[in-house]
Parts: C-alpha cells; structure tokens; sequence
C-alpha cells in the first residue's frame, strides 16, 4: 500500500541528534502510512546504519555531488506518499502532532502547493542565534497563507516583497507530491525552496505558514562559515528576487557598526565571556559582508565567492 505522507531527510553525520529526530517522527499521532526515506551523502560517524534500522528506503549519493535541489528531487521520486515532508537532519518535531498538524492544511484547501513550520531554537541557543531566529518569518507565532494575483502582479512588487511572499523553508516543509512533478526543485547551491515557491507561487498555487508544526533547529557556527553561506544566499536573492539587502559601501559601513552595538548588548545582557563577545563581533561583520558581496557579485555577473562555498 502506497504511503500517505514521505518524509524525505537528507543526511551526512548526523550523529546523536539524527536518532531524536527518528524517535520524534516514529512518535506522530497519524493515522495514514508513514514513510521515510533518508538520501545520505557519505556518512561516516554511523549515521547510514542507523538510517537503515529507522528508515524506510535508504539511497546513498557522493558528497562531491550533493546538492540542496537535486539531492531532495532524488528522495522525492522514491518516495510514494501524496504528500511529502521535508526535514534536516537536525530538526527535532516538538509534539506528537507535528505532522498531522504540518498536512491539515494540504487536505484542507487543494490550492495549497505546500506548508511549512516553526523553527525555534534549542535550549542552549545562544542570544545571538535567538535573536536572528526570532526575525526570520518561519519562526513568528502568526500563520498566513499566500498566493499571488497574476504574474504582472509579482513583477510590480518591490524585490523585498517578492522575496517574502515566497518563503517556504524546507528545514521543516510539506509539498504536494503531484505539484512537485509539474515543478521540481531547481539545481542550485543553496535557496532551492524559495525558488520553488517562486514557480508554484506564479503557478497558481499557495503557500502556508503553520506555526503549529514546530521543530526544534538552530545553529552554532563559525564566522567564516556564515560568511560563505551569507554571500551564496544573497547571490541567490538577487538572482531569484532583484533583491539587495545592503546595495552601497555606505549601507555596508552602517550594518557593521550597528551589528557591533547590537551584538555586543545582547551578549553583555547574558554575561558573555571574552570569547563569546569576539565571537559576535566577528559575526558583526560577517554577515553584513557577506550580504553585500553576494548582491554585488550577482548584480555585476561575477560568479565567484569565499573559497569553501
């Protein structure tokens, strides 16, 4: 018997965060078939094995082909349910009725082409990643649901709203099955879930926000890191959107100094030791560089980017 709902989770070392999320899954009050099918991109710390007691189907890709777009659109054509989720490796489903909850909608109104869920941050987030989460629209407390009037519509938006009416984040998404057939995901480095809100936005289709369905998600990384992913993102905006969240040197100069004060308040208000505070502040300047090369380099042509991306 065909599944009802796939869920298609991409993993590589997951590690012990990886056997929550199946523990969470296998939990879900859901009274149709449940499938998982993991695409794992050259594990090497046990997570494949473990994939293979918890999963359904188990597909094994090269981590030199790994690819946010291409990788998913491999789980999918695997996958058997009418609806599918997509998670990360890292997003634990907080509740027994994540995914009953992260689906209603998708049974509820066939116009919907796909949902997605909160994020909020793990227990020990720091202040700073609290602060970005909160900003971001798939972590806000307000559902809402988009469509978009007619291409001409869209175009005379400014880039900003194009941007926002897209969003749907596949760390925690639900797709069509049948929708995703007529509007694969895009081979792309990074943002292959906005681009795909994008086309099924224009398409005639809506999206929805269910901040019912939540995971619980958030990262510690490095300043270099959030550098290369800041810049290929906004690469991506710009491509996707015309948009440039900081277009002159001018606004360059006035994003670090702001993102200095900011950074700086937020750690002294938790007693951030020394090394937390360096931290921030070379945070401060990584993601507001990394926002304006990204703009510049696609705005002139230039595709390049930090070594690493």
């Amino acid at each position: 018997m065909s599944a009802a709902v796939s869920i298609v989770l991409p993993t590589r070392n997951g590690g012990a965060r990886l056997q929550s999320v199946f523990d969470a899954l296998r939990r879900q009050r859901h009274t149709a078939p449940l499938e998982i099918v993991v695409v794992d991109s050259g594990s090497t710390d046990g997570t494949l094995a473990l994939a293979k007691q918890r999963a359904d189907v188990v597909i094994s890709v090269d981590p030199r082909q790994f690819n946010h777009g291409a990788t998913r659109n491999l789980g999918i054509e695997r996958a058997q349910g009418k609806f599918v989720i997509l998670l990360v490796q890292d997003a634990v489903p907080v509740g027994d009725d994540w995914l009953a909850t992260l689906v209603e909608p998708l049974n509820r109104n066939e116009r919907l082409a796909g949902t997605f869920g909160r994020q909020v941050p793990e227990p020990i987030a720091s202040p700073l990643t609290r602060h970005y989460l909160s900003l971001w629209r798939a972590a806000g407390p307000e559902p809402r649901v988009v469509f978009v009037g007619s291409q001409q519509e869209f175009k005379g938006l400014p880039p900003e709203e194009r941007f926002d009416r897209c969003i749907i984040d596949n760390v925690c998404a639900c797709i069509r099955r049948d929708v995703w057939t007529r509007f694969p995901f895009l081979t792309t480095p990074i943002a292959e879930d906005l681009a795909w809100g994008r086309d099924v936005l224009l398409a005639g289709f809506g999206l929805a926000y269910v901040p019912g369905a939540a995971v619980e998600h958030s990262h510690e990384r490095s300043a270099r890191y959030e550098l290369t992913r800041t810049w290929v993102l906004h690469q991506q905006l710009y491509e996707l959107f015309g948009l440039r969240t900081i277009p002159t040197l001018g606004d360059l100069g006035r994003a670090v100094a702001s993102s200095l004060r900011l950074h700086h308040r937020l750690l002294s208000e938790h007693q951030a030791d020394l090394r937390a505070q360096l931290r921030g502040a070379r945070l401060a300047i990584a993601w507001p560089l990394g926002q304006y090369m990204g703009g510049w380099t696609a705005a002139h042509g230039r595709d390049w980017h930090p070594r690493g991306a």
